[in-house]
C-alpha cells in the first residue's frame, strides 16, 4: 500500500470525503443500536469505529504537520480541539440543566459530578467510580451514560501530542514506534479479557481508559506506517481491485457484526472488539488510499451530512431518547413510531447545534467574548434586547441546575429503594436464622384469604410448600407479600440482576442445598438476553419445574422481545411454565408505583394471586 519514503513526494493534507461515510455508517450504528436495539444488535461497535478513526486521523494530520515543521503546536492542538468539541459540549450540559429543571427534576439526580466529570473529560471514571452500569438500563436512566467515549477521546487528546513528541524524539523509527504502539494495543485487549468475568457487568472493562484504548492506540499505531500522504496515487487495476475488495469486505464484515454481535456475548470482550478495531483500521486504511474507489463510494451528500454532524448526534442522542421516553412512559405502545419521532427530534436538535453553536464557535475570536457581555448590559434596556435577556435568565438557571442539583433520588424513587432494602434485610436475617414454620391455624387463613382472595385450600398448601425464588428487584420489592403465603419460600433477589450474569449464583444454591424442586423466576426487567444465554441458566435448573414471571416494563424496549424469547422458550422446555404478569397487570396502572414497574401494595396482592393461581393450577 505504501511505496517508499525517498520514490513519494509528500503531498499536502487533504479532505478524506469518505472519513465521513464511515462516520455516518458508525453513527446510524449507534443511534439504531440504542433506538432499536433487537434490530442493530452490535451497533455499540461504532464507538469502536469512532475510536479506530480518530486515532488514525488526528496521527496522520499531526505527521504531517511534523513533517512541515518539523515539531508540533501543541498548544495549538489543544486549542483546535477545544474549539471542535467544547461548545457543543456545554450546550449538551446546559440544554439538558435548563430542561430538567423546568420538566424532568428527578432525572438531575447527581448532575453536578456529571457536568464536573464530564467537562473534565473524566466522565468514563466518575461512571465506574459511582457503580454505574452501561448495561443496566432500567436502573441507569441517565441521560449522560454515553459520554464516557468522549471521556476516553479527551483524555486521548490530552495526552498523545506530548507522547507523540517524545517518542519521535526517541526513535527515527516509524516502524518502531508502530511495533510498540501496537503492543499496547494487544496489552489493553490482554487487560480487558483478565478483567473480564461473565457472571458479572462488564461495565468496568466496557467504560475504562485502560481496557478500551486498543481501539485508538491500533488507529494510531498504523498512522505511522501508513500515513495518508504516503500512500500511491496510481495503482494498477489489478492492485486496485484488490483494495476495493478487501474495504469492500472489511465494510461487510462490520455491518454484519453491526446487526448480530449481541453486547452480551463474552468473545466481545476476550479479544473481539480488538479483533473488530483491526477490521476497522483495514476500512479506514483503504478509504484513505488515493488508488482505491472505497473513498468515493462512501462518499454522497447523505453521508457527507451526518458525517459532518456525526460529533452532535452522537452528544444529543441519550439526553433526548431519555428525555422523550420518561415523559411518553409507555414506549412500547407505538414503538417504531416513537422512535422514528426520537431520530427525528435528534437529527433537528443537533443540525441546530451545528449551525447555531458548532460552526459559528468553531474560529470564534473569544477574547471578544467579555467585551460584547460588558456592552449588552452597559447599554440602555430596549425591546431588541429581549432574547438575550431570556437567554441570560436560562443560562443563570442552567448553571444553578448544575451546581445545586441533588445527590439523593426523588421521594418516590426512594420509597421504592427503602422498601427493597428493607425486604432485603428481612431476607438475610431469616438466611441467619432457621426458623421453624407453625401450622396454621383457621384465624391465619382466614387473615390471608382477606388479603389475597384465595382459597383456603391455596394458601394452606402453598404454606407447606418448598419453592426457591430467584430474581431482580421485581422479586424483592415483593417478596414480603410472597413469604406471607409460602414462608417456606427461599427468596435469592438482588437489584439490578441480569440473566447473563446469574449462573454462577444459581449454581451456589444448588452446591448449598437451596435449590428446590420448584423453582419460581423473575429475571428480564433489567435487559434483554440471548437464547443461548437461557440455555445455559436453564441447563443448572435441570428437570426441576420452573415459573417464570413475564415482564412488565412498559418503559423500556426490551418488554416485548423479552416476553416473545419467554413464550418461545416454554416450547423447547417441558418444565417451564409462564406467569403472565404482563397480560395480567397491563389495564392496571395503579398497581404500580411511579416507575410503572415495581408493584406497590395493592399490586403485590395481584403478583402473589398469579403466581399462587399459576402454580397452584399445575397440581
Amino acid at each position: 500500500m505504501l511505496s517508499g519514503c525517498e520514490k513519494v513526494q509528500r503531498q499536502k493534507a487533504r479532505y478524506i470525503t469518505g472519513f465521513d461515510g464511515i462516520r455516518a455508517i458508525s453513527v446510524i450504528g449507534v443511534i439504531l443500536y440504542h433506538i432499536l436495539p433487537e434490530i442493530m444488535k452490535g451497533g455499540y461497535l461504532g464507538v469502536v469505529v469512532f475510536f479506530v478513526l480518530s486515532g488514525y486521523l488526528i496521527t496522520d494530520l499531526m505527521l504531517q504537520e511534523y513533517e512541515r515543521n518539523e515539531g508540533i503546536d501543541i498548544l495549538g492542538f489543544y486549542q483546535r480541539r477545544m474549539r471542535r468539541l467544547f461548545p457543543a459540549l456545554i450546550a449538551v450540559l446546559l440544554g439538558s440543566s435548563i430542561y430538567m429543571v423546568f420538566f424532568q427534576r428527578d432525572l438531575m439526580t447527581n448532575f453536578r459530578g456529571v457536568t464536573w466529570s464530564t467537562l473534565t473529560y473524566l466522565n468514563n471514571w466518575w461512571q465506574i467510580f459511582n457503580g454505574a452500569s452501561y448495561f443496566d438500563h432500567f436502573i441507569n436512566s441517565s441521560p449522560f451514560t454515553h459520554i464516557w467515549s468522549l471521556a476516553i477521546e479527551g483524555q486521548f487528546y490530552f495526552v498523545w501530542p506530548i507522547l507523540f513528541v517524545l517518542l519521535l524524539k526517541l526513535t527515527k523509527s516509524r516502524r518502531g514506534i508502530f511495533i510498540f504502539l501496537f503492543g499496547l494495543s494487544i496489552a489493553s485487549a490482554v487487560w480487558m479479557a483478565i478483567l473480564f468475568s461473565p457472571n458479572a457487568d462488564p461495565s468496568r472493562v466496557y467504560y475504562g481508559t485502560d481496557t478500551r484504548i486498543f481501539s485508538i492506540l491500533i488507529g494510531v499505531a498504523f498512522a505511522f506506517i501508513m500515513p495518508s500522504n504516503r500512500m500511491k496515487q496510481e495503482l494498477v487495476p489489478r492492485a486496485k481491485r484488490t483494495l476495493n475488495h478487501i474495504g469492500l469486505g472489511a465494510l461487510a464484515i462490520l455491518l454484519f457484526l453491526f446487526f448480530f454481535l449481541n453486547d452480551k456475548t463474552p468473545f466481545i470482550y476476550y479479544g473481539g472488539m480488538w479483533l473488530v478495531s483491526l477490521i476497522s483500521i483495514i476500512l479506514v486504511l483503504v478509504c484513505a488510499h488515493p488508488g482505491s474507489s472505497l473513498n468515493r463510494w462512501l462518499t454522497n451528500p447523505f453521508f457527507s451530512y451526518l458525517g459532518k454532524r456525526s460529533y452532535g448526534i452522537y452528544l444529543y442522542q441519550y439526553p433526548i431518547m431519555i428525555f422523550f421516553e420518561t415523559k411518553v412512559k409507555d414506549i412500547n405502545r407505538h414503538l417504531m413510531i416513537y422512535s422514528l419521532v426520537e431520530i427525528v427530534l435528534i437529527l433537528i436538535v443537533s443540525e441546530l447545534s451545528y449551525r447555531l453553536i458548532e460552526l459559528p464557535l468553531k474560529r470564534f475570536d473569544y477574547r471578544k467574548l467579555a467585551p460584547k457581555i460588558k456592552q449588552f448590559f452597559k447599554e440602555k434596556p430596549n425591546l431588541h434586547k429581549l432574547p438575550g435577556y431570556v437567554m441570560t435568565v436560562l443560562v443563570v438557571i442552567g448553571v444553578c441546575g448544575m451546581i445545586f442539583s441533588p445527590s439523593k433520588q426523588s421521594e418516590a424513587a426512594l420509597k421504592i429503594e427503602e422498601e427493597i432494602k428493607k425486604n432485603a434485610e428481612i431476607l438475610k436475617a431469616q438466611k441467619k436464622t432457621e426458623t421453624e414454620i407453625k401450622k396454621l391455624d383457621q384465624a391465619q387463613v382466614d387473615e390471608l384469604r382477606n388479603e389475597f382472595q384465595l382459597t383456603d385450600k391455596q394458601i394452606v398448601t402453598a404454606h407447606e410448600q418448598k419453592i426457591t425464588a430467584f430474581g431482580d428487584s421485581i422479586l424483592l420489592s415483593a417478596s414480603d407479600a410472597l413469604t406471607k403465603i409460602y414462608p417456606e419460600m427461599v427468596v435469592d433477589a438482588d437489584v439490578g440482576r441480569q440473566l447473563y450474569s446469574s449462573s454462577e449464583t444459581l449454581q451456589n444454591l444448588a452446591k448449598a442445598n437451596k435449590l428446590e424442586a420448584t423453582v419460581l423466576i423473575s429475571l428480564g426487567t433489567n435487559g434483554s438476553f440471548t437464547e443461548s444465554q437461557f440455555d445455559d441458566f436453564m441447563k443448572v435448573l435441570g428437570d426441576r419445574q420452573v415459573y417464570w414471571l413475564t415482564v412488565h416494563v412498559p418503559t423500556k424496549r426490551w418488554q416485548e422481545p423479552v416476553n416473545q424469547l419467554l413464550e418461545k422458550m416454554t416450547t423447547k422446555y417441558s418444565n417451564l411454565k409462564l406467569i403472565d404478569w404482563y397480560n395480567i397487570s397491563l389495564a392496571h396502572p395503579d398497581w404500580f408505583y411511579e416507575d410503572d414497574v415495581h408493584p406497590n401494595e395493592a399490586g403485590k396482592v395481584e403478583y402473589v394471586k398469579a403466581i399462587v393461581n399459576q402454580i397452584d393450577s399445575e397440581k
